[in-house]
């Protein structure tokens, strides 16, 4: 995990996303990249736009917000000793993406020259953009994703999870993990008993792949009882305190999910520790 890609919000979870990459970049020696994840003027201003009304304060505003986060995005790095990139750079390094265009689906396409892209967990109460942000990153490019919550730690996926759930999804997730998961000195893989899975081959398999692998890794099995399947999930975790899941993304459907719910959702809304996910 050389390359990483980081979508900057003027969010309340920022800081913790980016102690998170802090974290990854210093124990790879990886080049971070970030840039202003902008979602277009509101409706509401495109409306009073073709009505006349000017929305200069709106654009001035905006563009103060990209410079703040620029800033802040330099600033943090310097603070832990991570330079902006120069020619013939080694170790972690830094550097700002000009004149990135606004909209969530760009995120998914440039992100597809990245072997990471780090970003805020979703959250219940702001859905939209940012969650299509997220869902663009997962389904258009390629590559994984590791949402990051409110006060996550720096050093994460040292006691890694993993949920498996017998899905291609999952197992792609598994397979862009594996630099993290050789430097774990903990990983374990969960079934949910009852919980939402398709037919594939069992966690012992997983765990013997593993091993073949080098990684020592031990199976975890929960009942699913009365909860949803992400919640039993984040409880496992929780209960052997994981420091980073691993999980396939929408292996049910998006459409799906968005009527009757699903793990991937429940996940992306509520997890307290950091969550590499992959389609």
């Amino acid at each position: 995990m050389k390359t990483l890609l980081v979508p900057l919000q003027n969010i309340s979870m920022m800081p913790s996303t980016l102690d998170v990459v802090v974290g990854l970049a210093q124990r790879f020696g990886a080049y971070v990249e970030a840039f202003p994840l902008r979602f277009g003027i509101p409706r509401y201003l495109t409306a009073e736009l073709a009505t006349g009304i000017p929305v200069d304060s709106y654009q001035e505003k905006s563009e103060a917000e990209l410079n703040d986060m620029r800033t802040f995005f330099e600033a943090f790095m310097l603070r832990h000793d991570i330079p902006r990139a120069a020619a013939g750079s080694s170790g972690a390094c830094c550097g700002w993406l000009e004149n990135a265009p606004e909209g969530e689906d760009f995120v998914g396409s440039y992100g597809r020259a990245f072997d990471l892209i780090v970003m805020a967990r979703s959250d219940a109460d702001a859905a939209g953009p940012h969650r299509r942000a997220i869902e663009s990153a997962l389904f258009e490019s390629g590559r994984p994703v590791l949402l990051a919550p409110l006060n996550a730690s720096r050093s994460i996926a040292t006691n890694i999870m993993i949920h498996w759930n017998g899905s291609t999804e999952q197992a792609r997730a598994n397979a862009f993990a594996m630099p993290l998961l050789r430097s774990a000195e903990r990983v374990s893989v969960l079934t949910v008993i009852g919980g939402q899975a398709v037919p594939g081959p069992s966690a012992d398999r997983i765990v013997q792949q593993l091993r073949y692998n080098d990684i020592a890794a031990h199976v975890i099995t929960v009942e699913l009882e009365n909860r949803d399947t992400g919640e039993a999930v984040l409880d496992a975790a929780r209960a052997h305190g994981c420091d980073l899941l691993i999980k396939g993304a929408f292996t049910r459907t998006r459409l799906r999910q968005m009527i009757f719910g699903g793990a991937t959702s429940y996940i992306m809304e509520h997890a307290d520790l950091p969550v590499l996910m992959a389609h």
